[in-house]
């Protein structure tokens, strides 16, 4: 706490302005000290909750084919002469080698004939992606190297010819924009349920699928896939299983951009995962909430739909030739992992129950439910918390700073108006103590009768996308020729560039969209909060890039 309260002796306690923060430089709209440690950390107890009774039972943990064969391969004496160039580590740079270790470095090997071909597996690949395909519950399973956005990439290709349209909710992650530019498939938006107040887009209605179907065949044109992000970076999940009724009733596939979902399968107080209410092609990031290593993921299919060799073939345009063997191995060690105990999310779990009791009891602290919406949703992810700012008025980027600088509490996710707190298997009794000492602090130093309510609908506070209008395909617009207009004067242009706030990697503006106020209203008061953007070629977004009309 010393540090804290050094830090907190630079502060100028009128507009509070922050210079020494690593991330951004901001005012604290108040002239309260703010690193004042008033709060005593709860004692976070009775953690014995468990939800994993009948889950099925598979007996993989002591199979890791492709970790074994990268062992055995490691640990060879051979006269290298192969690539990659630090030749096992003996030429790694000592700036990374110091940091990690000689370990990655003599790991890290090329397309050996003993580590199998990740475009034609027949020997150890083949083998951990049938582990996985089996512990997941598909009929094939396809590592990524290239993380969930090469799976939503191919999932696309796989299903929509150039021409077909894709049904897509408008707030998909970028991948799905991009995936359109290289397939030419054309987008078919539905806008998801909104709540102004927290400024979060929720799930889509299967009421909504259903009239994007009709629209479409009234057009006389056809439908590729039906694509649905279930659970949004928020937690929130969508009725897929009735969506996927209606979509199979018209031979149309479903894909699933389940990146956030990867761990729904594993324990009973989960919602259902994308494949067992029918999804015909599921997404998941396993580096996520499961533990592989960053940029590592994995693509399922199920059904009979869509054809696997298509896939196969997508995956080969999309994946480097050159995979990288430490983030295959860690997708087939966080495989054996699960398998090794099917009740490892139960602690957890308990964290995360007994941390969002907790919250509940601090003043000027909002929990995101179902209840917020309008739809009724069928689940929401239990390891997923986020709060709300607005009772505190702050900004959800103010908070984070505050949060960060004062006790070191990283969130997953910052939006305008809440934080997003991902729990997983790393999750420890003192992360979620300090996590609710910051909360307190929060409470006890910006909660008063007379805060200013943040995202509040009297606002005006409005979803960016709602009124978004296409006049051309992203593919179309990708390739157009194009031009700078000042920010000011780009209303009702074309938009030329995909520019979203990063993370969640939604995009506000999309190529082929009409520009409008709302979207770019939203896009400045975002940056201006503290928002990081991404896409855009003139990053202090003073100009933007349009199409040609």
């Amino acid at each position: 706490m010393q540090s804290v309260v050094k830090w907190s002796q630079g502060l100028k306690l009128h507009g509070i302005s922050i210079g020494t923060s690593h991330r951004r430089n901001f005012v604290y709209p108040t002239t309260r000290p703010c690193c004042v440690a008033s709060s005593k950390p709860h004692q976070i107890t009775n953690l014995d909750q468990t939800c994993s009774d009948s889950l099925p039972t598979f007996n993989q943990s002591a199979n890791v084919p492709l970790v074994k064969a990268l062992k055995t391969a490691a640990t060879e004496q051979v006269a290298c002469f192969h690539f990659p160039g630090h030749n096992r580590g003996k030429a790694a740079p000592t700036s990374l080698s110091s940091l990690i270790g000689s370990g990655p470095f003599n790991h890290d090997l090329p397309e050996l004939p003993e580590l199998d071909d990740l475009f034609s597996p027949q020997g150890p690949i083949l083998e951990a992606q049938s582990l996985a395909s089996e512990l997941f519950g598909a009929h094939n399973t396809w590592f990524l190297v290239n993380g969930s956005t090469c799976g939503v990439h191919a999932a696309i290709m796989a299903t929509c010819n150039p021409g077909d349209i894709l049904i897509l909710p408008r707030n998909s992650h970028l991948s799905a924009i991009s995936g359109m530019v290289l397939t030419g498939a054309i987008p078919k938006y539905i806008m998801p349920d909104y709540n102004p107040h927290w400024d979060v887009a929720g799930g889509v209605s299967v009421l909504e699928v259903q009239r994007a179907i009709q629209e479409v065949e009234r057009d006389g044109s056809k439908v590729g896939a039906v694509l649905v992000t279930t659970p949004t970076y928020h937690g929130i999940c969508t009725n897929l299983e009735d969506i996927v009724k209606i979509c199979h009733s018209l031979g149309i596939p479903v894909i699933a951009d389940e990146a956030h979902g990867a761990h729904f399968r594993f324990n009973k107080a989960f919602p259902r995962s994308a494949l067992e209410q029918g999804a015909d092609l599921s997404v998941q990031s396993t580096h996520k909430v499961l533990s592989s290593l960053t940029q590592s993921s994995m693509l399922h299919l199920s059904g009979n739909l869509v054809d696997p060799e298509r896939v196969s073939r997508c995956l080969q345009l999309l994946q480097s030739s050159s995979p990288s063997y430490l983030l295959l191995s860690s997708l087939d060690a966080a495989r054996a992992q699960l398998s090794d105990n099917m009740g490892m999310f139960d602690q957890s779990l308990g964290l995360a129950l007994e941390a969002r009791k907790r919250i509940q009891e601090i003043p000027g602290i909002d929990l995101l439910d179902l209840s917020v919406f309008r739809l009724n949703f069928c689940d929401i992810d239990p390891l997923r918390i986020t709060v709300g700012t607005s009772r505190l008025g702050l900004s959800g980027h103010v908070a984070d700073d505050i949060l960060y600088e004062c006790y070191k509490i990283v969130p997953e996710l910052v939006g305008t108006c809440s934080l997003t707190f991902a729990f997983n298997l790393g999750t420890r009794i003192l992360d979620v103590e300090r996590l609710i000492l910051g909360l307190n602090h929060l409470s006890d130093n910006f909660f008063h009768k007379n805060s200013k309510i943040l995202c509040s609908e009297s606002d005006g506070f409005i979803q960016p996308f709602e009124r978004s209008q296409m006049v051309s395909t992203p593919r179309d617009a990708f390739f157009a020729k194009k031009r700078r207009v000042r920010i000011k004067d780009s209303i009702g242009e074309i938009c030329g560039e995909l520019i979203c706030t990063y993370p969640p990697g939604i995009p506000l503006l999309i190529p082929g969209e009409v520009i409008t106020e709302d979207a770019l209203t939203y896009l400045l008061n975002a940056q201006k909060q503290g928002a990081l953007v991404s896409g855009a070629s003139d990053t202090a977004l003073s100009s933007v890039i349009v199409c040609d009309q």
